[in-house]
């Protein structure tokens, strides 16, 4: 964990929080914290509960048991229009864009949670960002690639202005080169001081990003720590990185 981390409290925190789709138990007491400023990532198998992890923070489902806090205070039964206001963002998986809307329909859509006070000054960024949006402002945004589509729905999400940005496989069904920039564009929005937590399949390019990270097996938190140790724990390489 960096010095600043060590020194701030959490600014997102899971404590012992459980969750069940009906009598299945997804989650087993979970103990994860995301300190200001941080990268962290979550690595598993599909069907580990990462993305229940994620989900619970928006009460879909909710925590069973635990707590879930950001800034100390618990929001596990909050409604999901209060969390989103308390700047927390969600890139989903599977990106969920509005197919039907245009790119800059998109990128309104995304200030639901705070107005349009600043939507010029904050499109005209995610155009710095993201030049191919730009290009594709008044495209239809479920006739654009895989790429494109990912680029929106983060973007999307920057029109919030969250403090902390929750990422869901944001890799899953890129192709390598597209990939290779997902991860450039997620270390450029960490460099504008951005918070982020990771969720993501692709081990290998998740630990390269972040400084801490966790790894979910059954529901559980198996492992944690320094990401750098574990890209090299024998046992994190054979499972997920392919590697013996």
């Amino acid at each position: 964990m960096s010095t600043a981390a060590t020194a701030s409290k959490p600014l997102l925190e899971f404590v012992g929080v459980e969750a069940h789709y009906g009598a299945i138990q997804a989650l087993k007491t979970v103990d994860v914290y995301i300190c200001a400023g941080e990268i962290v990532s979550l690595i598993g198998a599909n069907g580990a509960g990462k993305t229940t992890l994620l989900s619970t923070i928006f009460g879909v489902p909710r925590a069973s048991s635990g707590q879930i806090r950001h800034r100390g205070e618990d929001i596990s039964r909050l409604p999901t229009n209060k969390i989103a206001r308390r700047g927390i963002a969600l890139v989903p998986e599977g990106r969920q864009i509005y197919q039907d809307m245009t790119v800059e329909e998109n990128l309104m859509m995304g200030t639901t949670a705070i107005g349009m006070s600043h939507f010029e000054e904050d499109r005209t960024a995610m155009f710095d960002l993201f030049p191919r949006l730009k290009e594709r402002r008044n495209q239809t945004a479920g006739t654009m690639s895989g790429g494109e589509q990912q680029m929106l729905a983060i973007a999307r999400a920057l029109m919030a202005r969250p403090e902390l940005i929750l990422f869901d496989e944001p890799s899953l069904g890129l192709a390598p080169l597209v990939v290779k920039r997902v991860f450039e564009v997620l270390a450029e929005i960490a460099a504008m001081g951005k918070t982020i937590f990771l969720v993501e399949q692709n081990a290998n390019h998740a630990l390269k990003l972040s400084q801490r990270a966790y790894v979910m097996v059954n529901g559980k938190i198996q492992l944690s720590g320094d990401s750098a140790s574990l890209l090299d724990n024998e046992d994190v390489r054979k499972a997920y990185l392919g590697l013996h």
